[in-house]
């Protein structure tokens, strides 16, 4: 089955808003004093790359070619990340709750593309492994965010 020109531009907006991800999670890894919280996004830069070549790899099999950068909406996050860590007095708390907010927004965007029709099988089960794990990335990072209160 191919690609509509639809889905594939929705994949690679997934794909550009993955490439944000990483970037906004190595920039968050600077950000932050606790190793913890550190380890943490450093394990998430890791995942999302990996998801990045997954989706890469799926839309070049369906004939489509895959984005390589990031999106202005994501250099705009991570530009506001940047500022409110600057003013605030709890800078691993304001980076943690920007990060959880970014993965909220990604799983809306993960959601759209498993209910749209005609995406193959092999591609929905590709998205619905990665939403699973950036809702688990969320459930941790709301755990550490209650046990830094």
């Amino acid at each position: 089955m191919k690609f509509t020109d639809n889905i594939g531009n929705k994949l690679n907006e997934i794909l550009e808003k993955n490439n944000d991800a990483v970037s906004g999670y190595k920039a968050a890894r600077e950000q932050v004093s606790d190793k913890h919280l550190r380890d943490f996004f450093a394990s998430q830069v890791v995942e999302r790359k990996d998801f990045g070549e997954q989706l890469a790899a799926d839309l070049k099999s369906m004939g489509e070619k895959p984005e390589a950068g990031t999106s202005i909406a994501g250099d705009t996050h991570r530009l506001w990340m940047n500022i409110k860590s600057t003013f605030s007095s709890n800078n691993d708390k304001s980076v943690l709750t920007e990060a959880i907010r970014g993965e909220k927004n990604a799983i809306e965007e993960y959601d759209e593309i498993l209910d749209a029709e005609n995406v193959p099988t092999s591609t929905k089960d590709i998205m619905k492994k990665h939403r699973n794990k950036i809702q688990n990335a969320i459930n941790n990072m709301e755990g550490l965010e209650l046990s830094s209160n």
